[in-house]
């Protein structure tokens, strides 16, 4: 009898082992920080304020506590990956030592580029006044036509 338990207490333990292997690898292991997480106070209170606000919120900081990152560094990481996602100009240097003449080809489009907006941007903008001004000088003209017409005798 005692061999059977002892050899089912075995099994299980030996499951519970592995499976605790699987979850590591599979899932909530981002970048080698397999552990128990980072369930501080704080992250614990962060989660649930984060929860009440907006719910994908609480989620990303619950993941972020499971992989055992600091909660201090979670805008960090968002910011990084925010500019990344959505940074006008990327820089497209080869940090492994590119071609230089290129990389101020490069450099020397983008500023021509620059140049080249700004340059519209003047130009709409001196539009938007020329554009005001010949509707000050229609209606300065209008109303002197009114006033030299002789609307007195009109009248009589």
């Amino acid at each position: 009898m005692s061999s059977a338990t002892s050899s089912v207490e075995n099994m299980s333990g030996s499951d519970s082992q592995n499976s605790s292997r699987g979850f590591r690898r599979g899932g909530f292991c981002g970048g080698g920080r397999c552990g128990k997480g980072n369930w501080s106070g704080v992250n614990i209170a962060a989660m649930v304020i984060g929860f009440i606000l907006f719910w994908p919120l609480g989620l990303l900081v619950l993941y972020w506590n499971i992989t055992g990152r600091n909660l201090k560094d979670l805008p960090t990481a968002i910011q990084e990956k925010w500019n990344t996602m959505f940074s006008g100009v990327k820089s497209h240097k080869d940090p492994e030592g590119g071609n230089s003449v290129f990389d101020e080809f490069q450099q020397t489009q983008y500023d021509r580029i620059s140049e080249i907006k700004e340059e519209i941007k003047s130009r709409a903008s001196n539009f938007k006044i020329f554009k005001s001004d010949a509707r000050r000088r229609a209606d300065e003209a209008e109303f002197k036509d009114f006033m030299s017409s002789d609307r007195s005798k009109d009248d009589k």
